[in-house]
């Protein structure tokens, strides 16, 4: 089914209506697409997308002991402790590199998890398009858990929202305008009437945070945290308040939790789809077979300090103090399982997005990502054409 799928959809490609594709897209955002949007959807097999969410609930039920919540708490940087941590975290998102297994079947490998939301928002605009793009869109499904567009947006808007009004809630990132990130905080106001700000546009008064509305000074009760600590400090802005002192504000996303279920917790994870994980502080030498590991720094964001070809110099440059914050994780082969228009074949990678309801993970949607590289990101892709950002798509 998958497969005639892919031949109908690949059969029916152009450019031209790839490039309609593109400019929908970017009149529904009310801005350019900041990155390149691949030429294709991935049309999974019911049984691979059910195989990935039983995995990711597996993950979370394993990091959900309380020996287990506990130990991640290690993992948050005292200057960087926020008070008021939740039980749980709003949001969690589980990539997957697809791989070939013995016998030719295709199966997931993890990657990375983290409790921090994605594009949540923009993932149901592209969803929608790409099925704009087969030739019986009808036939085809894209959300988790029996949802639908409307259903949806109030399963993820609750979880943004967490009850507040909209105009009592922001989404806080450094230069939202400027973000690659920033369609899918066009395409969150949309839906939710939930507004990104630069911390530098926050007021503090005692304990609370107030910002300028449409010329009126509002309140915020409740912030949907798209922050990440690495971009601030590369970026050399300072906050206007200080995350570390008692506010008067909920969290649609802690940020500790950013840090408690990240790189960090891999090498504790049991389960046939999770490579090998260990941290450098608990090997005193390479491995021998170290052309087989990737080395992985906890908090890096988007592939940043990742290192595919390591070598012993790479090793020995680690510091002590950095060594517990570096994992060396078993190379995982992409399989190029995506057959393309233009007689190549793409690697692909799924990411697959949760939210939390009524204290369990919920699974809502998935993301995807083209490669033809070594990597998933940009600079491994320079210059190549069916690459990029996608979406899943199955028989309904």
């Amino acid at each position: 089914m998958i497969e005639e799928w892919r031949q109908a959809y690949n059969d029916s490609y152009t450019n031209d209506r790839y490039s309609e594709y593109q400019r929908r897209l970017s009149e529904r955002a009310g801005m350019e697409i900041p990155f390149r949007l691949a030429e294709t959807p991935v049309f999974v097999p019911p049984s691979l997308r059910d195989e990935m969410v039983a995995a990711s609930l597996d993950f979370f039920r394993q990091l959900s002991t309380p020996q287990a919540l506990e130990r991640s708490k290690q993992a948050v940087p005292p200057e960087l402790d926020v008070p008021g941590c939740t039980d749980w975290p709003t949001f969690a998102v589980v990539d997957f590199a697809i791989v070939r297994a013995a016998g030719g079947r295709l199966e997931p490998k993890l990657i990375e998890l983290q409790a921090f939301p994605t594009l949540y928002a923009f993932q149901v605009v592209q969803s929608e398009e790409l099925s704009r793009l087969c030739p019986e869109p009808g036939r085809l499904g894209w959300f988790f858990s029996g949802l639908g567009d409307t259903s949806y947006k109030k399963v993820v808007g609750d979880a943004i929202l967490g009850g507040v009004p909209p105009e009592n809630v922001i989404l806080l990132d450094i230069d939202p305008p400027h973000q690659k990130t920033a369609v899918d905080f066009a395409f969150t106001e949309q839906f939710w009437g939930v507004r990104a700000l630069d911390p530098s546009q926050i007021e503090k008064r005692g304990r609370e945070l107030w910002y300028d509305r449409d010329g009126v000074r509002t309140r915020i009760l409740r912030i949907y945290n798209r922050l990440i600590f690495d971009e601030l400090e590369a970026s050399g802005q300072r906050l206007p308040f200080d995350l570390r002192e008692p506010l008067d504000v909920s969290w649609a996303g802690h940020p500790n939790w950013y840090y408690r279920w990240s790189k960090f917790v891999l090498p504790m994870l049991k389960h046939p789809a999770v490579p090998e994980a260990v941290f450098l502080s608990d090997l005193p030498v390479p491995p021998m077979d170290l052309s087989q590991w990737v080395l992985k720094p906890l908090y890096s964001f988007a592939g940043s300090g990742v290192k595919v070809d390591v070598t012993r110099e790479d090793f020995a440059a680690v510091t002590e103090e950095r060594r517990s914050q570096t994992l060396l994780m078993r190379k995982v082969d992409y399989a190029p399982a995506i057959a393309t228009a233009d007689g190549s074949f793409s690697k692909v990678e799924v990411r697959m997005m949760f939210v939390w309801r009524f204290g369990k993970p919920f699974p809502v949607i998935s993301l995807a990502r083209l490669s033809q590289g070594k990597m998933m990101g940009v600079n491994y892709n320079k210059d190549r054409t069916w690459v990029g950002s996608s979406g899943c798509l199955w028989p309904r």
